[in-house]
């Protein structure tokens, strides 16, 4: 069984449709991060493992959700609950990491329409990844929300951010480490119709995003 952490905070319209694309043999654990849209009683009754956390940030959902999730050195996937991902194409993270081809299996945004990815959301992941790629060397090209690890390898790495900076901070440990990390192509969809992006949908979420990750970078 491979767990599925699904940072959510307001995504109720999202789940349903999400969770029944699950595939054999993924468990989602619904991480849910102060949400008042009763995202929560909609993940119970799809069938799905739910925790809450009140400290709020994506790193500090991201990092409940893995400790609550099967003890040992199984992978995990995290997923955002959003809709824009499909869980179908989690097997292309997790199965390199599985044969041990890899210790990180991590998604690089494909959109399949128009406006799926805004253009200051774009470019602060270009220039992002830029840095990242000559901080640590690692061939990759999208800081993204969509990744596939061992859970003992993850929380040997003592990840410290709680919010944003967390995905980019995950990468340079990663690099640090000397760890193989392979990025696949993933399709990047339109998030489900009644919700919205903390980070892309705005150019203030986009901002504050990056301010978590350069603060990450500059340390």
């Amino acid at each position: 069984m491979t767990d599925v952490v699904l940072p959510c905070r307001n995504e109720a319209p999202a789940l349903p449709g999400l969770l029944a694309r699950m595939p054999a043999g993924y468990r989602p654990i619904v991480v849910d991060n102060g949400s008042t849209d009763g995202s929560a009683q909609v993940a119970r009754a799809c069938g799905a493992e739910v925790i809450s956390v009140a400290e709020p940030g994506y790193g500090a959902a991201v990092h409940a959700g893995v400790l609550a999730a099967d003890p040992g050195d199984g992978v995990v996937c995290v997923l955002d609950a959003d809709g824009s991902f499909d869980p179908a194409q989690l097997p292309r993270l997790a199965d390199p990491v599985r044969a041990g081809e890899a210790h990180l299996g991590t998604g690089r945004r494909r959109p399949t329409a128009r406006g799926v990815w805004p253009l200051h959301a774009r470019v602060a992941n270009a220039v992002l990844a830029h840095r990242l790629r000559r901080t640590t060397g690692l061939d990759l090209h999208d800081i993204g929300p969509i990744r596939a690890v061992r859970r003992a390898d993850l929380l040997a790495l003592g990840l410290r951010d709680r919010r944003f900076g967390y995905p980019l901070e995950l990468l340079i440990e990663a690099g640090r480490a000397g760890w193989r990390v392979v990025e696949v192509d993933v399709d990047y969809h339109p998030r489900a119709a009644g919700t919205r992006s903390k980070v892309t949908g705005t150019v203030l979420g986009t901002a504050r995003a990056v301010r978590d990750m350069s603060a990450v970078l500059a340390r």
